[in-house]
C-alpha cells in the first residue's frame, strides 16, 4: 500500500536527492521504462554492492566506444567484418535483408539459414521521416551491382513499411540476375521478426517464396 502511494505521486514528487532523480530521469528515457521501473532500478542498484555498479557501467561505457558496425553488412561487430561475414562455411551469394540486429538474432537462432545478411538500420516511413537515404539501401544495391549475388531475401516485418521497403529495393535491382523472394507468411501481417517463435521464422525461411508473387497480392 504504501509503496502504491509512493509510486502514484512518483511524477510530482521531490526527490530526497538530486543525483537519484538524474539517475532516475536517465534510466527512463530508455524505451519501454517509465519512471516507476526507472526507480525501480536505481533503487535496486543502490542495494548492491559498489563494484556490481561499476562492472555495469564499464560494460556499458566499454561497449559505446568499442563496438562497431561491419563494413559488410552493417551487423553490431566488435571487428571491423562481423563473424558471420568472416565465416567461409556461409554461402556468400544469398542474402538475406533484414530491419535490424535484432531479426539477425532470431534468425540465426532458427539454425535454418546459412546464408549472410544485410542489415538496413530501419524501414521506409515518410510518416516518421525516414527515406531511403537514411537506411542502408545503396550500400546493398551497389553489393547486387557487383554480381556475386545469387539471391536477396526479404525479410523485413510484413508491415506497410515493410512491404515499401521491399519493393523500393525489388524496383532497383529487378533487372539484375538475382532471385528476390520473400518470408513466407507464417509471419502473421503486422507482426516483427523478433517475437516470432523459431519453429514459425524458420519454417518460413525455409519456405520463402518468389517476391513478384507477394507484390501481386499487394495490388
Amino acid at each position: 500500500m504504501i509503496w502504491n502511494l509512493f509510486f502514484g505521486i512518483l511524477e510530482t514528487m521531490e526527490f530526497s536527492s538530486k543525483l537519484l532523480e538524474k539517475a532516475v530521469n536517465e534510466v527512463a528515457q530508455l524505451p519501454g521504462i517509465g519512471k516507476r521501473t526507472a526507480l525501480r532500478l536505481v533503487l535496486h542498484l543502490l542495494k548492491q554492492p559498489m563494484e556490481q555498479t561499476q562492472f555495469l557501467s564499464n560494460a556499458l561505457t566499454t561497449m559505446r566506444e568499442e563496438i562497431k558496425f561491419c563494413k559488410s553488412c552493417h551487423n553490431i561487430s566488435d571487428v571491423e567484418v562481423c563473424e558471420i561475414c568472416n565465416n567461409g562455411a556461409r554461402n556468400h551469394q544469398i542474402i538475406c535483408v533484414v530491419e535490424d540486429v535484432r531479426d539477425v538474432m532470431a534468425i540465426e537462432n532458427t539454425n535454418q539459414f546459412k546464408g549472410i545478411y544485410h542489415v538496413l538500420g530501419g524501414k521506409i516511413s515518410p510518416i516518421d521521416g525516414v527515406g531511403p537515404s537514411q537506411l542502408n539501401i545503396n550500400s546493398l544495391i551497389e553489393k547486387a551491382k557487383l554480381g556475386n549475388i545469387e539471391e536477396l531475401i526479404f525479410a523485413l516485418s510484413s508491415t506497410m513499411e515493410g512491404d515499401t521497403t521491399n519493393f523500393y529495393i525489388f524496383k532497383h535491382i529487378k533487372d539484375l540476375p538475382i532471385k528476390t523472394s520473400t518470408i513466407a507468411r507464417g509471419i502473421a501481417v503486422g507482426d516483427e521478426l523478433e517475437y516470432a517463435d523459431e519453429v514459425t521464422l524458420g519454417r518460413s525461411i525455409l519456405n520463402r517464396i518468389p517476391f513478384e508473387n507477394s507484390v501481386n497480392k499487394m495490388h
